[in-house]
């Protein structure tokens, strides 16, 4: 690949591209056409006189009915710039690598991706395909963070007891999320997804990637293949919900992490706990009751559905990344970066110099 990459951008920005579309009566997504957004990240280290590395991920999901992962492209002064890929969950990322310069480091990467609202009809199952031997296995393994034995097991096992299928067990875990948990706004980026420890110190509080990944938990802990999706909103809510959209187009601090759980003849079903907590804490006037009609809604929606105004990275774990110092990221939400082998701290983005914009765009 060449040292600079030229970027192409085919396609027009919509003169209305950030504003909400007309909001609906109740928090209802149903998939009503794709639409494509032009997502930027722009990190400049400063120049330090030492040698540095990012990786910063990619759209590479691809999800029959709500997401498509477009090209993504790049601009850089690196010596070497490439896309990656990660072999277990298939996460892609660019990996640029600088030597030791009096200039800064400087990545541009611009991505296309298509989405929309997804709903699944729970009514009655279908002709969903079925999971392979090695994607069975893949979901229902545990992580570093999210193991299911010990505690997680137990828990699992205490509230899906007497239940008669999977679907009431995934039913009753995300009930028992939105009902037990609660959203702490102090914890530092979106949490951290520790399971066990959040079950053994009985803190049951945290941000999306804490209590989504709880869901995963114990989901398969249960024998229920499950897994996070890590991504990012672009857009406003369509339905009024300013708790679960953005307003702007920098989006460099609105990443969220969903989940998603595997029912036989349903396939992968949308599972947003999180998401529900986050409207009780943050949805005007704030601090709503759990039986709150905005509550209510986004709760009977997030088993099943979710809106189309937010992007997938990937449902990676455990992400070794190429030539770094550092141990195996958690997860790859956010950009990385090392500095002569110090890693940058990814939630602190103005330190870490990096900014990402996101526009809707039509073809």
């Amino acid at each position: 690949m060449d040292r600079r990459t030229a970027m192409k951008i085919g396609a027009a920005a919509s003169v209305a591209a950030f504003l909400p579309r007309p909001a609906a009566a109740a928090f209802s997504p149903k998939p009503a056409g794709w639409r494509q957004f032009e997502l930027t990240t722009r990190i400049e280290i400063p120049a330090s006189g030492a040698p540095v590395q990012i990786w910063a991920p990619v759209p590479s999901v691809t999800e029959a009915g709500w997401m498509k992962a477009g090209e993504s492209r790049w601009t850089s002064n690196a010596a070497e710039a490439g896309l990656k890929t990660d072999p277990v969950y298939g996460a892609a990322f660019v990996h640029a690598v600088f030597p030791a310069s009096d200039a800064p480091a400087v990545l541009e990467i611009v991505s296309t991706v298509s989405t929309q609202d997804r709903a699944a009809d729970l009514s009655s199952p279908g002709a969903a395909a079925p999971l392979t031997e090695a994607e069975r296995a893949l979901y229902l393994s545990p992580t570093l963070l999210i193991p299911t034995d010990g505690i997680v097991r137990e828990t699992s096992d205490q509230i899906t007891a007497g239940a008669s299928d999977d679907m009431e067990k995934a039913r009753r875990l995300y009930d028992w999320i939105v009902e037990n948990t609660a959203r702490d706004p102090e914890v530092r980026g979106c949490g951290l997804g520790d399971v066990a420890s959040m079950l053994e110190m009985g803190d049951l509080t945290g941000k999306c990637a804490d209590l989504n990944a709880l869901y995963v938990g114990l989901a398969r802990a249960a024998g229920i293949p499950a897994r996070d999706v890590y991504g990012l909103r672009v857009a406003p809510s369509a339905f009024g919900y300013k708790s679960l959209g953005t307003g702007s187009e920098t989006v460099t601090k609105a990443q969220h992490c969903r989940a998603e759980v595997y029912l036989e003849g349903f396939g992968w079903v949308a599972v947003d706990p999180a998401d529900v907590r986050k409207v009780m804490l943050e949805e005007p006037p704030k601090n709503l009751a759990i039986d709150d009609p905005k509550v209510a809604d986004a709760r009977a929606a997030l088993f099943g559905a979710w809106e189309g105004n937010w992007i997938a990275y990937n449902f990676a774990h455990d992400v070794a990344l190429p030539s770094a110092e550092q141990d195996p990221v958690e997860f790859l939400m956010y950009p990385q970066a090392e500095v002569d082998g110090e890693a940058l701290d990814p939630l602190d983005p103005d330190a870490f110099a990096y900014v990402i914009t996101a526009r809707e765009i039509t073809a």
